[in-house]
């Protein structure tokens, strides 16, 4: 068997290893509904997920009827609350995405997790399903003090996972644009929450599925 072309592949959380739509929808609407707003579906919350909490919330609340500032700062800690309370209700991996961890891990590639989920949030989640150990590094919104798009998170995975060529995995805009911005190759899941044509995020490549990102990486 031919060396794997890169020692390190990172992951985005929601979209891209985690299906978290049932659960971030429920904090959303939990929110919502305490100011009497209407709810919205998991499908209209989809596309606001990715850039943090509290713009997802302020999607939600444009979507119903917007807010100000401190109404926002507000519902913003509700939202928190909640979801911290309820993390894995709903939540689980996107078929074939342990299988394919599972392989990469047999190849001698060590996993990262970036994700712009506060760090607390993300590691709760994956402790929930069992998953942290497969992790080398993981970096959330809050570790270094800035999210995606900006590079330095990617970058403290990188580090963190003990340095070497390393690839990105996610679904969005803010997922291409980090890793774009930190030179590393970048995978882009269609099945994600997109908030439009994939083809349109720039990536490297484009998957449909697990079962395609093994071969995906090789020929990066």
């Amino acid at each position: 068997m031919t060396a794997f072309p890169f020692a390190i592949v990172g992951f985005d959380l929601d979209g891209t290893l985690l299906d978290t739509s049932g659960d971030l929808t429920a904090a959303v609407n939990h929110a919502l509904a305490s100011v009497d707003r209407p709810l919205l579906s998991v499908e209209e919350v989809k596309p606001m997920i990715g850039g943090g909490a509290r713009r997802m919330l302020e999607q939600g609340m444009a979507k119903t009827g917007g807010c100000d500032d401190a109404t926002l700062d507000m519902l913003h800690k509700r939202l928190l609350a909640f979801y911290e309370a309820n993390l894995s209700v709903h939540t689980r991996p996107f078929p074939g995405a342990l299988e394919a961890m599972d392989v990469l891990a047999a190849r001698g590639v060590k996993l990262g997790l970036m994700t712009n989920k506060i760090e607390r949030f993300a590691r709760a989640v994956l402790g929930d399903l069992g998953l942290t150990h497969r992790f080398a590094s993981i970096v959330g919104g809050d570790t270094v003090g800035v999210c995606k798009p900006d590079p330095a998170p990617i970058n403290a995975m990188v580090e963190g996972c003990g340095g070497g060529r390393a690839a990105f995995v996610g679904d969005s805009i803010f997922d291409v644009c980090a890793a774009r911005a930190a030179r590393l190759p970048v995978v882009a899941c269609s099945f994600g929450f997109l908030t439009g044509p994939v083809e349109e995020l720039g990536a490297d490549a484009v998957i449909d599925g697990y079962d395609e990102l093994v071969g995906a990486l090789e020929r990066l």
